[in-house]
């Protein structure tokens, strides 16, 4: 059953108070373009002025990594925590990851340098226009064709055909895989099993050219806050291993080079209890009028049946009261959430209704998606905890 209604809540949470991203100032689809730019790629702007162009740049994202989590554990991470502003010679300082922040969403902002309106990958489950399906963009199921989904051209892909030495150093099982060819390619691929292969071959990459643009990616410390949740010694043991390899790195930069650390999301440890995890598939209120649950449980879409789209919204609206940011389709994309345009070709693949966390809670499907339902830590939402993500720098 659903703990709150309209009685409990009479005011829902007004619009113009959710903490919009940074789109073209600050976000993570800012970053490689601004990088890239500072190498002379052409059609490419600097808009994070504060960056020193370099001639050699490596981003290391590490999935998962919040600001406020890193913030939070100075002592497992003593290495990063040094870089932070404050720190000294520290600069570092947060990005917004983008709405909604999720791994997919992320990966295609920062390797296309566009925002989630237009590369087209806004949510973890979002509704297939052509085949009515939900599709799940990060394991790309069902499969659709890729290059029609996400259209544009990456950073990757602009930097090699400008002469820049581009390269991604990853785990080998995303060589091939969908969301790398449409977020991530361009130059080539180089697949390492363990991170400290990756960190060293990461170096030795950014060495290879004159100008030279290198990604590369760590993912267990986003599994280990899923599974385990944030307070959990396993998530910090993944955090102190994260420390060593950026270290790792940086001690290996060559000569002319920029290290910027960074990630896609936060992350929340939320309750196992009825107050923070309200279940779509047992309540009534929540499921009326609609077809298809997207998204995840801090940021869903929600497509209703035809003709039911405004009741659909007045009931989450009641029903969830000051918990969520709920806002109709076209609401969502006037406030800007998805970046300051969306493409027609994304439009129908967004919820009529969107809902954005804005407590500690969410909204769980334990019938159609039991495995996301029983997760710790989890993310999507527009709270500094799963928007911020460090942008930290080392320089050689």
């Amino acid at each position: 059953m659903t703990q709150l209604s309209a009685w409990d809540h009479p005011e829902p949470l007004a619009l113009d108070s959710a903490p919009l991203p940074e789109y073209g100032t600050g976000s993570l689809a800012d970053l490689l373009p601004t990088v890239a730019a500072g190498m002379g790629v052409p059609g490419l702007t600097a808009t994070i002025t504060e960056l020193t162009p370099a001639d050699r740049v490596c981003v290391f994202l590490v999935d998962g990594l919040g600001w406020e989590q890193l913030r939070d554990h100075p002592d497992e991470a003593p290495f990063l925590t040094s870089l932070l502003a404050g720190s000294r010679g520290g600069t570092g300082r947060p990005l917004t990851a983008g709405y909604p922040a999720t791994t997919a969403t992320s990966l295609a902002s920062v390797g296309t340098g566009l925002p989630p309106g237009l590369h087209g990958l806004p949510g973890y489950t979002v509704r297939n226009p052509a085949t009515g399906e939900l599709m799940n963009q990060l394991r790309w199921q069902p499969y659709t064709e890729p290059r029609p989904w996400q259209p544009y051209p990456t950073v990757f892909q602009l930097a090699h055909e400008a002469g820049v030495h581009a390269a991604q150093v990853s785990s080998p099982v995303f060589a091939q895989t969908p969301l790398t060819k449409v977020a991530l390619s361009g130059g080539s691929f180089h697949g390492r099993l363990t991170g400290e292969e990756r960190m060293d071959l990461a170096a030795r990459q950014l060495a290879a050219g004159d100008r030279s643009l290198v990604y590369t990616y760590y993912a267990e410390l986003d599994g280990a806050g899923h599974r385990y949740g944030l307070a959990s010694d396993t998530w910090r043991g993944q955090l102190m291993y994260v420390d060593r390899l950026a270290q790792r790195l940086a001690e290996q930069l060559p000569p002319r080079s920029a290290l910027y650390v960074t990630a896609d999301h936060g992350m929340v440890d939320i309750p196992f209890d009825e107050e923070h995890r309200i279940d779509f598939d047992a309540d009534w209120e929540l499921s009326a009028g609609v077809a298809l649950l997207g998204g995840e449980g801090r940021a869903r879409h929600v497509y209703a049946v035809p003709g039911a789209a405004n009741d659909v919204l007045t009931c989450w609206r009641e029903v969830l009261g000051e918990q969520f940011w709920v806002a109709s389709r076209d609401e969502a994309i006037a406030a800007g959430w998805f970046g300051p345009h969306v493409d027609e070709r994304v439009y129908a693949r967004l919820g009529d209704v969107i809902a954005a966390a804005h407590d500690d809670v969410l909204i769980i499907a334990s019938e159609r998606e039991p495995k996301e339902s029983a997760l710790v830590g989890n993310h999507g939402s527009m709270t500094p905890a799963e928007q911020l993500v460090p942008l930290l720098e080392v320089r050689s």
